[in-house]
């Protein structure tokens, strides 16, 4: 009994034996459950993407340039058509390197809520090759809508219909409509802008972008805009001091009881005589006297002029943005006013104006084929404002091209690294990087290739023509336009008379136009 009893039972080695086996089971089953789980989940979500039920984060984010606002209807993807159409594709380039993918399906934040909504007026005459890159990259930093006051090659159909085509954009032709509407603005009877009237060239762009800001106040309350700012397409608006990169932020920070926001502007200082783009080829920039302490400023005035006649090649009292509200007016290119009140205005101490200032050497003849002045030291007092624009306008008429390019590396192009150096290093110079890294961005993506070709094949020449006629009516050609120096010249006189009988009852301040910045004592200024 105590023998049967004893052999009935199990012996430890036995049972350890078993336990073992089990533990090696469990952790088998465990290890190949934890094979399978994955691999099933990822058979899912494929299968659930394959069919269209969800959308996978690195397929949603991907660079698809073909999917970009407007561009949804884009025909094909081969490259015999992308690479055929328009030469501004090619030259605008596109890259398949995933730079900015998460431009994908962003529609700029055209018609949304956000606030404030910020929009831009700029008459214009430049291609597409420098309107596209500056148009999407104040689109990226927050301004939802653009008035667009085309002339030149801007009014091309090439380039015109391209623009309409992007949401938020608004083409004005210089039409003989427009022209007469212009005719009978308010701002032909009063003194603020009297002294710009009936001159040519620069006065008479001058007096023409007050006439279109005039309308843009117009249009701009009419789509619910909350600012407006006066920009060239050689200008990009450089939000710093905000906490984002975002001049929406920037803005919505502005106090409530302020009217108007001036951003002082930095101008280019090119280091090479070949620049073609400069938005993605100019990083270095002067900066202003607002941005700098006086004895800075003063200090290294000298050097900082390089002999040319003023500290900026150009205007250096910046660009303004202005509070939709009653009674707003410009007040030449660079501010507004308003009728009934002095504007509150700020001055910002970090954001700024980038003005890309002659920063091609063929800008030289591109200015000097727009105005048909003489080439004499009097005549172009008559035509240009600015000291600088006087002296480049004489050495693109006479000179020859050896001259002018030896001229243009004496007094635009920054060779000297010693001084380039010094003056960063003093402040006075500043390296930017931030609107370069973003329009490479974009040009890499694809978005400006695309909206060309968009544009290209869902507009057809019979549906451009009407959606022209639609918004203004008789279509005029650039020989025929008619100069801003002729509206309402039949009435010129009369208006003449009546400027002089109401000339002291107007308290309007006097129009700001293009001023260089402050001259050291002792040293006379170029104008």
């Amino acid at each position: 009994m105590a023998g049967l009893y004893s052999s009935s039972r199990p012996s430890p080695s036995s049972s350890s034996s078993s336990l073992s086996t089990s533990q090696q089971s469990f952790a088998s089953r465990l290890l190949l459950l934890l094979t399978l789980l994955p691999l099933t989940l990822a058979l899912f979500a494929f299968v659930l993407q394959w069919r269209g039920g969800l959308t996978d984060p690195i397929t949603r984010w991907s660079p698809d340039p073909f999917q970009f606002p407007g561009m949804a209807n884009s025909a094909s993807n081969s490259p015999s058509d992308r690479t055929s159409g328009s030469g501004c594709v090619d030259l605008l380039g596109q890259s398949r390197s995933p730079a900015f993918p998460y431009y994908k399906d962003w529609k700029f934040d055209f018609g949304s809520d956000l606030r404030p909504k910020i929009c831009i007026i700029s008459s214009t005459s430049a291609g597409l090759e420098q309107t596209l890159p500056w148009l999407f990259y104040h689109k990226v930093i927050g301004v939802s809508t653009f008035f667009l006051f085309v002339e030149g090659k801007a009014a091309t159909p090439n380039v015109s219909k391209v623009l309409q085509s992007i949401p938020g954009v608004k083409v004005i032709y210089r039409t003989k409509e427009l022209e007469e509407q212009q005719a009978k603005s308010r701002i032909w009877n009063e003194t603020w802008l009297a002294s710009f009237f009936y001159k040519p060239c620069n006065y008479e762009l001058f007096v023409k972008q007050s006439l279109n800001m005039e309308m843009a106040i117009v249009m701009a309350r009419e789509a619910g805009m909350d600012w407006i700012i006066h920009l060239d397409t050689d200008e990009l608006i450089y939000p710093a001091g905000a906490r984002e990169y975002s001049l929406r932020q920037l803005l919505s920070e502005v106090p409530g009881n302020v009217d108007m926001v001036v951003f002082p502007n930095y101008e280019s200082s090119v280091e090479r005589d070949d620049i073609k783009e400069p938005f993605t080829q100019v990083s270095m920039f002067k900066k202003n006297y607002d941005h700098l302490p006086k004895d800075v400023y003063f200090g290294n005035y000298k050097e900082a002029t390089r002999g040319n006649p003023n500290y900026f090649l150009t205007y250096g009292n910046g660009k303004s943005a202005a509070r939709i509200q009653d009674h707003l007016r410009p007040n030449g290119a660079h501010r507004w006013h308003n009728y009934m009140k002095t504007p509150n205005e700020i001055k910002l101490d970090e954001a700024a104006v980038l003005h890309y200032t002659y920063p091609k050497f063929s800008d030289l003849t591109s200015r000097r084929d727009r105005c048909g002045c003489k080439p004499t030291r009097d005549d172009v007092k008559r035509c240009f404002m600015l000291e600088f624009d006087r002296s480049a306008f004489i050495i693109a008429s006479t000179a020859t091209e050896e001259e002018m390019l030896r001229w243009y590396r004496e007094r635009v192009v920054w060779t000297d690294k010693a001084l380039n150096l010094k003056l960063l290093r003093k402040g006075i110079l500043t390296r930017i990087y931030a609107p370069m890294v973003i329009i490479q961005g974009l040009r890499e993506s694809g978005i400006f290739t695309s909206v060309i070709q968009s544009a290209q094949t869902t507009l057809s020449k019979e549906k451009f023509l009407t959606s022209i006629e639609s918004s203004n009516s008789t279509r005029v050609d650039e020989p025929k336009i008619m100069s801003s120096r002729k509206i309402g010249q039949k009435e010129s006189q009369a208006t003449a008379r009546r400027m002089l009988e109401i000339a002291n009852e107007l308290s309007y301040d006097s129009v700001v136009p293009p001023l260089s910045p402050p001259v050291p004592d002792g040293i006379h200024e170029g104008i």
